[in-house]
């Protein structure tokens, strides 16, 4: 099990790759929260109308669409669709014992492609410039999914 230790420089990059993405995630949920609160409104269900600490006054318009909340609640899902997929294939690509040099590329490639990704969201760039970072990730986790088959098969 030596591929899963710390000893291994290659597991070490994606145990740091993988814990950066983590925290994206945790945190990316967290700036959703505290948006909600700032300005009291973007709620998500019924029940958030309900009188308490937090929401001393609720209103039936705290459930409408807020772009300010909904733009982080919709990174916060892009994340959710997209990070699983590299926690999974970058610990098999970890499996196959890759060359340090080109895991830490595609390790720290996905996690600069989704902090990308996340600057450009939140900055409300094109369609285009957000693909592209999304682009660079999906091809590296394909990459590496695809990588780990051909090994695995042969």
């Amino acid at each position: 099990m030596y591929n899963f230790s710390l000893e291994n420089p290659v597991f070490v990059a994606y145990a740091i790759a993988a814990s950066l993405m983590v925290l994206k995630i945790m945190g990316q949920g967290w700036v959703t929260v505290y948006r909600m609160m700032k300005i009291g409104a973007g709620y998500a269900s019924p029940e958030d109308l309900q009188a308490g600490l937090i929401n001393k006054d609720p209103r039936p318009e705290q459930l409408e669409k807020n772009d300010y909340v909904d733009r982080s609640r919709r990174m916060h899902r892009n994340d959710l669709e997209n990070v699983p997929a590299f926690l999974i294939a970058g610990l098999l690509f970890v499996a196959v014992d890759p060359n340090l040099l080109f895991a830490q590329i595609l390790f720290y490639g996905f996690v600069v492609a989704r902090l990308l990704h996340a600057i450009a969201y939140a900055t409300k760039q094109t369609h285009e410039v957000r693909a592209t970072f999304y682009t660079i990730g999906s091809v590296i986790v394909i990459y590496m999914a695809g990588h780990v088959l051909v090994v695995a098969v042969t």
